[in-house]
């Protein structure tokens, strides 16, 4: 066992800059990967949580404190066992054996961090032993009380602990169960049923489908159906559509360059103009005309007027948001979406194209809109509706900008053609008798719900659809694309089962977690039960995560009906995911009569690092991590922290995201995540001096800086760190800490 008085490796030392470049580079992995089971929003990179994980667990063997033991095992498992990495033990000029036995236990950390590493033998052997040599044959406990996507915990299970993941939400709770508890606990033989159910239910759905998606006479098949909400022209005398169109463009590949062209026909006195569209190559960006709509703003194809985004607004909320076709008494379309144009593969396979839009498209969608009002107000044996009647977010929902174009329920995010297509697959996978073939499957109807939506934008530099959830946030868009059954796209009509086959095999791998639905200010654990408390809580107001669950659950409940975890456990009317508890600041909503701002935040920090101090025994350590740019986030985090009853030991920025994803461009989440390293404060700690700590503050933070920056840290990670090493000394003594605004007003 670890003394008490002995510091972790992560206390005094870790490989940042090797550890980001690992982390950094997992996001671009895609087969295999855990998150590829099901979409979680900031999830972290399972190498700087595998890593920072084993440092918690771990002494530093150049402690004095730190048993000698330990340091025998470090030898015995980094140098005497043939190793993939030169973690030879030879002593550099003046550097003492345990100074020496510190950095080969760093570069294990730093190679352990590789993706290609995390399930080779000879690393989860070397990591076993080194866990068992500091904890003994009791293997530890580690506990995440805001486990989401399960970094953590899997993480946990990987280095041969006892992992106890926890979660507010039910998406998020489903995903754990499948993914600790299902699958360690599943046969081998899982992932082979998991493949030939899913492709059976794939060829039948398929086959039900067929009148919706019919091939072209000449034998080309659609893949990609692209689509524009239109409005109308409100200037005297015109009165033609407007098809939003953000883009003209089809295709910006090299060599491949293709766009729409418009054009007003047919315009007098009592019949308004026509917009029709082609399709041609242009030999410059300048060919293409610009898009029609900028800001809400949408431009007149025929006329050149604006309408203003009120009247935009106004006009899409008459079409519940604008997704579906209207069509006449004549059954031809006189409204709504507008089909653009039409990707489509040649009978021969030889490659893809673009088309235009005939009328033999808009009957398929017909068709699918008489099926879709025929199951509306269908319901399950469970006496819940085939299509998804629960209602969005309320106006004004962080996060969330689509309520105020018409789409009020979950199913406005859908066309009728993307509604009947879901059902279907939900209601093949809900009649499932295998409990675990049933719930992987579910996991790939919300990728299908992700891919497959109204609001899945067309990228044109790679010729792709983009899923929504690319955003941690559900925003309006203007032209959207709808995937067809032939096409690859990922999660796409149960496509990529093979990537989800290898995730299945990969998980029987591990022991099962302890897996429950619960409130992090109410942890359900006893008192000194934990070794390990590491944790990454919700960042202030960056992700909503609930409402955005919302999305997939809706979906979830309809494929695994009865599922109790896909419900709100605390307050029984709810159909949806709990909100007022969840810890996000949102000023929209209240808790318990108090509106959910940056105090409740705090006092909702304070009340999880407290129960999180309870749950940890004497001794041990805990992890927090938090990645966000503005002040008050950090403020309200950290005073929560302190209040807890915790001192800050120790703080680490890793780079953990690419910086070209989607969120960079406009979040206020960092592409650094900072580790802060944490010990219970002790109750008789005394009260420090800001005198002390004026003249203690510039030599600290110039150790960490020419540490970090020896790392390779700079501008936004740096900024953060030595904030962190602040309030590492601020946290040491209980009245010495305030937050600024309090002691400007003292």
């Amino acid at each position: 066992m670890i003394p008490r008085e002995c510091r972790r490796l992560a206390e005094v030392d870790f490989p940042i800059a090797a550890v980001s470049k690992h982390a950094v580079a997992e996001q671009s992995v895609r087969r295999g990967h855990p998150r590829g089971l099901h979409k979680w929003w900031a999830r972290r990179p399972l190498a700087s949580t595998r890593a920072m994980l084993l440092a918690l667990l771990l002494p530093d063997p150049a402690d004095e404190h730190c048993p000698d033991h330990f340091r025998s095992e470090v030898r015995r498992c980094l140098v005497e066992v043939p190793q993939p990495a030169p973690w030879h033990f030879t002593l550099r000029s003046g550097e003492t054996e345990r100074h020496g036995l510190r950095r080969i236990l760093l570069g294990f950390l730093a190679d352990f961090a590789a993706w290609s590493a995390a399930s080779k033998p000879v690393f989860l052997r070397a990591a076993s032993a080194l866990v068992k040599a500091a904890h003994g044959e009791d293997r530890p406990q580690v506990v995440d009380p805001f486990s989401g996507g399960g970094s953590i915990p899997l993480e946990a299970l990987r280095l041969d602990c006892d992992a106890v993941a926890t979660d507010l939400n039910p998406v998020a709770c489903l995903i754990l169960k499948t993914m600790l508890e299902d699958l360690p606990r599943a046969g081998p033989d899982l992932a082979s049923e998991v493949l030939q159910i899913g492709k059976k239910i794939k060829e039948e759905v398929r086959g039900e489908l067929a009148d919706f998606y019919p091939p072209d006479p000449d034998g080309a098949v659609p893949v990609t159906y692209l689509w524009a909400r239109t409005v109308r022209c409100e200037a005297p005398g015109c009165g033609a559509e407007i098809p939003l169109l953000k883009s003209l463009w089809l295709s910006r590949k090299r060599g491949r360059w293709s766009a729409l062209a418009a054009t007003a026909r047919g315009h007098d006195d009592d019949t308004p103009p026509q917009i029709t569209f082609g399709i041609f190559t242009p030999n410059t960006a300048q060919d293409v005309r610009p898009g029609t709509v900028h800001l809400a703003r949408a431009t007149c194809l025929a006329c050149e007027s604006t309408l203003p985004p009120p009247r935009v607004r106004a006009q899409l909320a008459t079409q519940r948001g604008g997704a579906d076709v209207v069509f006449g008494v004549d059954g031809r379309r006189s409204g709504g979406a507008m089909l653009t144009s039409v990707v489509v593969i040649s009978a021969g396979g030889s490659g893809r194209s673009f088309r235009v839009a005939t009328e033999r498209d808009y009957d398929a969608v017909r068709r699918a809109q008489d099926l879709r009002d025929d199951v509306l107000d269908e319901c399950s044996s469970d006496n819940q509706s085939t299509l998804p009647g629960e209602s969005l977010p309320p106006i004004g929902t962080l996060g969330f900008r689509v309520q105020r174009y018409g789409m009020l329920k979950w199913r406005d995010m859908f066309t009728a053609r993307q509604n009947v297509a879901l059902s279907r697959f939900c209601s093949r996978v809900a009649s499932l008798s295998v409990s675990d073939v049933r719930s992987v499957l579910a996991m790939r109807i919300g990728a299908m719900a992700d891919a497959n939506n109204a609001l899945c934008r067309w990228k044109s530099t790679g010729e792709s659809a983009m899923g929504l959830m690319a955003r941690s946030a559900v925003q309006p868009v203007w032209d959207f694309a709808e995937s067809t059954p032939a096409s690859r796209s990922g999660g796409v009509f149960l496509s990529g089962l093979d990537a989800t086959a290898a995730i299945v095999r990969a998980g029987n791998a591990f022991v099962p977690a302890q897996v429950q639905c619960a409130d992090a200010t109410e942890h359900p654990l006893p008192d000194g039960s934990a070794d390990v408390w590491f944790t990454d809580p919700p960042y202030y107001d960056s992700v909503p995560y609930a409402d955005l669950s919302d999305f997939f659950l809706v979906w979830l409940k309809r494929c695994l009906p009865g599922e109790p975890l896909l419900r709100d456990q605390f307050d029984g009317d709810n159909p949806l995911s709990p909100k007022s508890r969840e810890a996000v600041q949102d000023t929209s909503r209240e808790d318990a009569g108090q509106r959910k701002d940056k105090q409740w935040f705090g006092k909702k920090m304070e009340r999880a690092f407290a129960e999180g101090r309870r749950v940890l025994r004497q001794g041990g350590i805990a992890s927090v991590v938090f990645a966000h740019t503005t002040t008050e986030g950090w403020e309200a985090l950290l005073a929560g922290l302190i209040r807890g009853g915790w001192t800050i030991t120790g703080s680490w920025p890793i780079a953990t995201e690419l910086p070209s994803r989607l969120r960079a461009r406009d979040s206020a989440a960092l592409a650094t995540s900072v580790h802060l390293i944490l010990r219970p404060r002790p109750a008789d700690v005394g009260v420090g001096d800001w005198e002390d700590i004026g003249r203690e503050l510039p030599n600290r933070v110039g150790e960490w800086m020419e540490h970090l920056q020896g790392e390779g840290i700079r501008a936004a990670r740096t900024w953060c760190s030595p904030a962190s090493v602040r309030r590492w000394r601020f946290s040491v003594g209980t009245a010495s800490w305030r937050p600024w605004t309090e002691r400007r007003s003292s």
